[in-house]
């Protein structure tokens, strides 16, 4: 897509030449490229696309998460402290898993002035945390915080609290971490006492009772989907769902879905410590306080940084069952 564009360019045809596009054009055309160009190739082709991809044009919306599944913690934090800083204040969407720490998430809140769509799934965020920081995501209207262990009852209740326009909120859990636990309804009674606007919610997986959501659907008035998938001990009448919540949807509890299906037994081999996909390897002592990801040293002849060969996904629609695309 890169290749065409410059095409374009040298074209001597009576159309406008691309680099004469204002930066925020530019940023919406970028945002089509992976990650990789933007950073690494893009900055090269003239000086107005470097302006536009060291500026915030960018990166009003970050969505990382399917890199974040393969790199580094210091890594992860360093590419998030680079790119949130170049949208100065403009953030409205961040997409990126497995946090690792407190003080990156207080950084993310920081600059989150303008954010409206939060996801941060796998994150390993504390409660302590969230009730530090929640009053700086109050223009917050869509949030995920599913598969985040470490955080409870206490930091939903500040989020709703702090976050008056959440409509959209994302609190699944993985079933082996549920597993063998009791039924506790603290989470759902947090978010019914202080998220009255959901219009979305999904809690697959959770251990939740009847009447945890039951206490949601009465004091969530326009909720219009809800997901119970995997939530065993939930018993909901159709007929009165029907007469009560005519607007309501609800999936599950007894939806046969991805992880009923599938042989935990088997499919050992696929989960380890280690990767094969080797991350982006962000050398401090070689870069700039940014991230001199345009060094010609950090990169061969096939986009590789050293040895390590890139592996850049759209999501595991296209990834197969287990695996990944090949590299672009």
């Amino acid at each position: 897509m890169l290749l065409s564009v410059m095409e374009l360019m040298e074209d001597g045809s009576d159309f406008r030449r691309w680099d004469d596009l204002i930066p925020d054009a530019l940023g919406l055309i970028f945002r089509h490229l992976s990650l990789e160009e933007v950073l690494t190739v893009v900055p090269r082709v003239c000086k107005s696309w470097n302006k536009a991809v060291k500026g915030p044009y960018c990166w009003q919306e970050i969505d990382i998460e399917s890199w974040s599944n393969c790199c580094a913690p210091e890594h992860l934090d360093r590419m998030l402290q680079m790119l949130i800083t170049r949208s100065s204040g403009s953030l409205r969407k961040l997409s990126v898993s497995g946090l690792q720490n407190d003080s990156i998430f207080s950084f993310i809140t920081q600059h989150a002035g303008s954010l409206q769509a939060l996801s941060l799934p796998r994150s390993e965020i504390s409660d302590s945390i969230v009730e530090q920081t929640a009053g700086r995501l109050s223009t917050v209207t869509y949030l995920d915080l599913s598969y985040c262990c470490k955080i409870g009852p206490c930091a939903l209740e500040t989020i709703g609290k702090h976050c008056k326009l959440l409509v959209e909120l994302c609190r699944n859990m993985h079933p082996l971490d549920t597993a063998g636990k009791s039924t506790q309804d603290d989470e759902a009674h947090a978010i019914a006492n202080s998220m009255p606007k959901l219009k979305r919610l999904e809690v697959a997986y959770q251990r939740i009772s009847t009447e945890g959501v039951l206490k949601i659907l009465s004091s969530c008035p326009e909720l219009e989907f809800l997901e119970l998938r995997g939530c065993w001990d939930v018993k909901l009448d159709d007929k009165f769902l029907n007469e009560k919540f005519p607007k309501l949807k609800v999936l599950g509890p007894l939806v046969k879905g991805y992880y009923e299906m599938i042989d935990w037994d088997d499919c050992s081999e696929y989960y380890s410590d280690s990767s094969d996909y080797p991350a982006w390897a962000f050398l401090a002592e070689e870069m700039g306080e940014e991230g001199d990801f345009e060094n010609e040293e950090f990169w061969d002849d096939e986009g590789r940084i050293g040895d390590l060969e890139f592996r850049f996904f759209e999501g595991l629609e296209d990834a197969g069952f287990f695996g990944w695309p090949p590299s672009p």
